[in-house]
């Protein structure tokens, strides 16, 4: 065990999925697949003697996540010039909120190693992106079209203290997110990244230690392996008897290791004041309420509902609710076999169809696999009509066709072989024809009965109800002995 506990709180940059930018008309467009700069106008490049307007719907949407996070909602904020140069700032600086946020002091509960835990939210406030650069051999290219577009800063308080709880917030926040609608979770397209405050101290202190943070982190991974790294340097340097530097850090991906970028800057250096072309922002408490009645159910609400609605473990309800596409799919099923527990909808769909969804890098609303679809192969399974062995083929068959799972079992002949005398028929034949491996069974080798069980399903094609071949082998055996006991 450490000597040294890290002291994590994270800032976190997530795109909204608006129309338009967050000070002007130009389009929002995928910065994946769009030519460099070509939504882009004389606001959001900076051109003189330009005006912003406030873009309305991401300020809803800001509401929409502050009352998620169950914070404060300020009638009043205050949009702000916050000053720094960088070739992917236009203007020279960039309009954020600093003093008066949109919302502040929420909290959000989410696993730790210890049980529930409530983790601090500072403030939730808009701001807009900045362009992108791509650095080439020996110049940088510079790309607008992400540059004003609306950009939402959630802010956590130093709350997380390992790894584990940073795993689960951020993930738990991407959530929110994806079902508020809000912004798509793609960290893949940059719409969602991470920059973490991170310092170490004795286990027990309640002193925070020097701090440095870590920009510009795009994916889950680089986050946990960044923060790795920067705890052990850090441990380092104070079990050496060494000062931590305050300072802003880069992640180094190929090499592992953060990388400084430059000294750690304080609100005064970015010379904060308030956008004198921008008048305070003002929302009234009618709107605010209003946008509070229509949030949807949200995923630790639902977790919960789940437990006790369909008896499902909470481990099973945080897997179903992690995605608001999966927790529809599994009400659907549900619903659609009603002499089904929901317990075992929920096993199918959280290991086979989440397996064959990974193996093709799908999202369940790909998927060819309706709810109903897996209503109906769960209900041909329960009812003894299709064996677990047969089902996982019809489901991997409906996964690729998108073939109804009664047809897949008809057309191949997949319906489970339940009749005894049928089983008692393949039993005998099957301990006839393999006497070498019965006269060990008999002296004593007794796994082989798993054996003589696996050539029994073998020439059913799996098709036997396993507990019918089990019943009927284990009496045929115990005959063999008996008979061999009574006539030695």
């Amino acid at each position: 065990m450490s000597e040294y506990e890290p002291v994590i709180g994270l800032e976190i940059h997530a795109e909204l999925l608006t129309q338009s930018k967050m000070f002007c008309g130009c389009n929002v467009v995928d910065p994946t697949t769009s030519e460099p700069n070509t939504a882009v106008c004389e606001i959001c490049t900076g051109m003189p003697g330009t005006l912003p307007a406030i873009n309305q719907r991401a300020v809803e949407f800001a509401i929409r996540v502050g009352l998620a996070l169950h914070c404060d909602i300020k009638e009043t904020s205050v949009f702000a010039r916050k000053n720094y140069f960088y070739p992917d700032l236009p203007k020279g600086y960039q309009i954020s909120m600093y003093e008066l946020p949109l919302a502040r002091n929420g909290w959000l509960d989410i696993q730790s190693e210890a049980g529930e835990k409530r983790i601090r939210i500072r403030r939730v406030h808009l701001e807009e992106d900045t362009g992108k650069l791509t650095h080439c051999d020996g110049y940088s290219l510079v790309d607008y079209n992400r540059s004003g577009v609306p950009l939402l800063e959630i802010v956590s308080e130093p709350d997380l203290r390992s790894m584990e709880e940073v795993k689960n917030f951020s993930h738990a926040i991407r959530s929110i997110l994806r079902y508020l609608e809000v912004n798509s979770g793609d960290m893949e397209k940059g719409v969602m990244r991470f920059e973490a405050n991170i310092s170490v101290r004795p286990v027990g202190s309640d002193q925070f230690g020097t701090r440095t943070e870590i920009k510009n982190l795009n994916s889950f991974r680089a986050m946990v392996r960044a923060l790795h790294y920067e705890v052990d340097r850090q441990s380092k340097i104070h079990s050496q008897g060494g000062d931590v530097v305050q300072e802003t850090l880069g992640w180094d991906k190929i090499n592992n290791v953060t990388v400084s970028q430059r000294g750690k800057e304080e609100a005064h250096d970015y010379r904060y004041f308030p956008e004198p072309d921008l008048p305070p922002l003002h929302v009234d408490s009618a709107w605010i309420e209003q946008i509070k009645s229509a949030l949807p159910e949200l995923p630790d609400t639902k977790a919960a509902r789940f437990v006790k609605q369909y008896a499902v473990t909470p481990y099973t309800a945080n897997v179903l609710v992690a995605e608001r596409a999966v927790a529809d799919f599994f009400e659907a099923a549900v619903s659609a076999a009603a002499d089904v527990p929901a317990d075992k909808i929920a096993n199918w769909i959280t290991s086979d169809l989440f397996g064959l969804l990974n193996e093709e890098g799908m999202e369940i609303t790909e998927s060819k696999v309706s709810p109903q679809a897996l209503a109906e192969l769960v209900s041909l399974v329960e009812s003894g009509n299709v064996n677990a062995t047969s089902a996982k083929v019809v489901l991997e068959e409906t996964f690729k066709s998108g073939e109804p799972p009664n047809k897949i079992v008809e057309a191949k002949g997949l319906a489970q072989l339940s009749d005894a005398g049928a089983i008692d028929t393949l039993v005998q034949q099957v301990l006839v024809e393999n006497p070498e491996q019965l006269d060990q069974y008999l002296g004593g080798k007794e796994n082989l009965s798993q054996w003589f069980f696996g050539q029994v399903m073998q020439a059913t094609r799996g098709r036997a109800n396993p507990s019918i071949v089990r019943t009927s082998l284990d009496a045929a055996l115990q005959q063999i002995k008996d008979d061999r006991l009574s006539n030695p």
